[in-house]
């Protein structure tokens, strides 16, 4: 599971005081454009004990998104970009919502798909291919893999 950092840090900063908006912003962009997981994670420990006591509803606020922001970190960095927020998801989420508004309702689940995949295909719904999209199904199928 990986949390949106853009919506996260939205979060962050409905919690902060405007002055302290730039600073917040910059620390917490040292978590999510670390380098590594391991400096991603220092910097969120840091994040964690700097703001948790200029301002406990920031640090409340980053911890109840935990470990879940920093999942992007165990793929390959190609991926990192798109997989820290949910853009590409939220893009076609909004376009289907915008179609099905205009048809009331939909009878079946069936019609729902075919709306959905009549969109894409057509072109009407056009979707940003995802970095590192070439290597997704490798990636997917080593983490499915059982242990020997």
């Amino acid at each position: 599971m990986q949390r949106c950092a853009v919506h996260k840090l939205r979060n962050l900063e409905r919690k902060a005081p405007k002055h302290a908006l730039d600073e917040l912003r910059e620390d917490f962009h040292r978590i999510v454009y670390a380098a590594s997981a391991d400096t991603g994670r220092a910097a969120y420990s840091a994040f964690e004990r700097k703001w948790a006591k200029r301002c406990p509803g920031v640090g409340r606020s980053l911890h109840e998104g935990g470990a879940e922001l920093l999942t992007f970190f165990t793929f390959p960095k190609g991926q990192w970009k798109t997989l820290r927020t949910t853009n590409v998801i939220e893009r076609l989420n909004e376009e289907f919502r915008r179609r099905v508004k205009t048809q009331g309702s939909l009878p079946t689940e069936d019609a729902a798909l075919i709306l959905l995949f009549s969109l894409v295909a057509s072109g009407q719904i056009k979707l940003r291919r995802i970095d590192g999209h070439a290597t997704i199904a490798t990636v997917i199928s080593k983490r499915l893999r059982p242990a020997a």
